[in-house]
């Protein structure tokens, strides 16, 4: 598992962790079963607080993308397709709220949204 954090960047560390985490099971780097570092050692690591890295590792086990087994350690839960499509699509969601936001801030009308998104769907010819 390869994770950075910034102290600059304005966002909370445990936050950092959690959605790099987060991005490598989501996209299969990694996998059901395998065993994360111990809070210590991420915290190490990282030389960043253990109280840090216990709340992403908290949040990650919330969202059932891990699960933390008592003497044993942390391991990427066995979540399924449908979950992780699941996640997905509520982050889609969030997305796209913040896109209508700005979108309404700019003033834009929603049939330019629309083409904008067709043009960046690549069905602008449909």
């Amino acid at each position: 598992m390869n994770l950075s954090v910034s102290l600059t960047s304005g966002e909370p560390i445990y936050s950092q962790i959690k959605e790099q985490i987060k991005n490598q099971i989501l996209t299969g780097r990694l996998q059901e079963g395998e065993h994360l570092p111990s809070i210590r050692t991420l915290a190490q690591t990282l030389k960043i607080s253990v109280i840090t890295t216990k709340r992403a590792y908290d949040d990650l086990e919330q969202e059932g993308l891990v699960v933390s087994v008592s003497g044993k350690g942390t391991f990427v839960s066995g979540t399924n397709a449908h979950s992780l499509r699941e996640i997905k699509y509520r982050e889609l969601e969030e997305q796209i709220k913040s896109i209508a936001a700005q979108s309404r801030a700019l003033g834009l009308k929603r049939a330019e949204v629309k083409q904008l998104f067709d043009i960046f769907f690549g069905e602008e010819n449909e």
